[in-house]
């Protein structure tokens, strides 16, 4: 296919994306939106579509993962339209934090690419268990083992006792505590 007809069979789906992004936003705008961020990334990734399949369901899926995708990020998001949210929230120093930021990055260096891999992906692009299992290509049960090897590693690494001397920075937390991390105790 040339480029020119690869666009024009694009183009000739906007309309029915368009419909099916406002059933799923609600709002025109955040609709062109989201069918602009489906074009983008189908016109990215045209190569790897199959001629005489059915473009529509492979762009009605592009389209409904950036939803969903951009729905989980907004889930974690605190609405704070007149800024007083964050008028309560104290701020610490950042000297701390920037060296333990540097500690936990060596750490991070010092474990397998496996366990530093299902950190990533598990801690701090959370990822499901079943989503770091496909990606790797081996059983959900395994990417659990490593994920429980790599942050007890990990916690020894950094010298940590208990949950309790992790702290406030947002990085540690996130990929130490996720699932209820149990760290050993040292003897």
């Amino acid at each position: 296919m040339s480029d020119k007809s690869s666009a024009d069979l694009l183009v000739a789906e906007i309309p029915f994306l368009r419909a099916y992004a406002i059933s799923l936003t609600g709002s025109p705008t955040s609709a062109d939106d989201l069918v602009q961020e489906t074009l983008v990334k189908a016109w990215a990734h045209f190569a790897s579509f199959e001629a005489g399949t059915n473009l529509r369901g492979w762009l009605i899926t592009i389209l409904r993962n950036s939803f969903y995708s951009t729905y989980r990020k907004l889930k974690r998001e605190v609405p704070d339209p007149n800024g007083l949210y964050a008028k309560t929230l104290s701020v610490c120093a950042e000297q701390g934090s920037r060296i333990q930021l540097n500690e936990f990055k060596r750490a991070l260096e010092e474990l397998s690419p496996e366990h530093r891999e299902v950190l990533m992906m598990i801690g701090i692009a959370e990822m499901s268990y079943e989503e770091a299992a496909k990606i790797c290509g081996v059983p959900t049960g395994t990417i659990k083992s490593r994920l429980n090897r790599a942050r007890a590693k990990l916690a020894d690494i950094l010298g940590l006792s208990g949950i309790q001397d992790i702290g406030p920075d947002s990085v540690n937390t996130s990929v130490l505590s996720r699932s209820e991390m149990k760290i050993p105790h040292r003897t």
